[in-house]
């Protein structure tokens, strides 16, 4: 079997392999990804693996704004990450987060994802590690809002920001649907 690694910028993507991908991720998370979802992967690099039977997986990362001990960073946010149901484990997960961890590394201060249960198996055996201090978001009216029910599931991998301190909070930009 032919396998096919592709990175992309959105705007480099056509309409068909938009198409694609959503076709793919709307399939893969089984009715819980919305338009927001969508949107949240959109705007950044794209990874993507072709098969013989076409897209067999995704991810994306786009930066998002993350404050910490008093300093906005840039963070490389991993979005949309998606296996087709057929060509699981089968390593293309860990293609897909190969690649968009080279970006995360040379282009961000740190990487940061949300994980399902199913997803941070293949998280942390790639370094990734689950966030042990407190996570906020900036609410357009709330403001510093803290968000609890993200802190078993926010996952942060350091780049160019080096290590991060837990005694301090990660505070996320804002954006609609799920804030992470």
């Amino acid at each position: 079997m032919t396998i096919r690694v592709r990175t992309a910028h959105t705007a480099d993507l056509a309409p068909a392999e938009l198409a694609a991908v959503r076709a793919l991720l709307d399939a893969a998370i089984e009715g819980d990804f919305g338009d927001d979802d969508w949107d949240h992967g959109l705007g950044g690099m794209h990874a993507l693996v072709h098969d013989d039977s076409g897209l067999a997986a995704h991810g994306a990362v786009v930066m998002r704004r993350v404050r910490h001990r008093g300093r906005w960073l840039r963070a490389g946010y991993v979005e949309n990450v998606a296996v087709r149901s057929d060509a699981r484990r089968r390593g293309l997960g860990g293609r897909i987060m190969g690649e968009l961890e080279r970006v995360v590394e040379r282009a961000y201060d740190l990487g940061a994802l949300s994980a399902s249960d199913d997803g941070a198996r293949l998280y942390t055996s790639r370094g990734w590690r689950l966030w042990s201090g407190e996570v906020h978001a900036l609410s357009p009216r709330e403001g510093d809002i803290r968000l609890p029910d993200e802190e078993d599931s926010t996952y942060v991998r350091p780049a160019l920001a080096g290590a991060l301190d837990p005694a301090h909070a990660l505070l996320f930009d804002w954006r609609d649907g799920d804030v992470l």
